[in-house]
């Protein structure tokens, strides 16, 4: 285990290059996912071994629907398969399972399925694992000020940082310390805008699939001998 004092409290991951990988090795785009999926199983208990809360994964964004339809539906298929086969193992491992997202557009079994998860690993404490699917950080602060508006709609104050941070999706939960891109894109594509503001940056050229325990743990090596001053300087 890294310096337990370095360690993130939350470790955000973009999965990127699942069908980059299927394509090098001349596989249809959706074995890809499916092989990312199977890596997930195992950076899950990396993960809580390593000693972090909070663990969140972009599976699948706003954006995401323009992709192909065939290759929509077998994503759709992965999240219910995952969901009902492996909700035991993650409760066996002591996390919390979460989702974050619009719940629109989501097919209404998926939706069932998210909520009896959710409900079903609710006292785990070992570890948050939060799934963002349909999930865009834009779509994310718009629906936060529509609710402020919506709860208030006469009001003639200004809006406080904190009062719009509560009406995020998930308002308790730590903004990301670290967030790791896999598959060498350099951008946040959406994820975490609003939490993201002081959060450290790991981007590698490993496909998803191929992010290993050795990947992950120079990751936070990496992590673990930066300096954070969230603007300040150093006293």
């Amino acid at each position: 285990m890294a310096d337990e004092k370095k360690i993130p409290t939350h470790l955000a991951i973009i999965l990127d290059g699942n069908g980059r990988w299927a394509k090098k090795r001349n596989l249809p785009r959706l074995m890809g996912h499916r092989a990312g999926i199977k890596n997930l199983e195992n950076m899950v208990r990396l993960v809580k071994r390593e000693g972090i809360r909070y663990f969140s994964v972009y599976a699948f964004s706003t954006e995401n629907w323009n992709r192909p339809k065939l290759e929509v539906a077998g994503l759709m298929s992965f999240f219910r398969f995952y969901i009902r086969r492996k909700i035991k193992e993650i409760k066996s491992e002591g996390a919390r399972m979460r989702f974050c997202g619009r719940k629109d557009r989501l097919p209404d079994d998926i939706l069932e399925l998210m909520n009896w998860a959710e409900d079903y690993t609710k006292d785990e404490k070992i570890m948050d694992f939060i799934l963002c699917v349909n999930y865009g950080g834009r779509a994310e602060i718009l629906d936060a000020v529509n609710k402020l508006i919506a709860e208030n709609p006469d009001r003639k104050t200004p809006v406080t940082e904190e009062e719009l941070r509560s009406c995020l999706y998930l308002p308790d939960v730590p903004d990301p310390d670290l967030i790791i891109r896999t598959s060498g894109e350099l951008r946040l594509s959406n994820f975490w805008l609003w939490e993201s503001a002081y959060s450290e940056y790991y981007f590698t050229d490993v496909h998803w699939p191929d992010f290993d325990e050795a990947e992950l743990m120079r990751a936070l090596e990496n992590y673990a001998g930066r300096e954070r001053r969230y603007g300040g300087l150093k006293s």
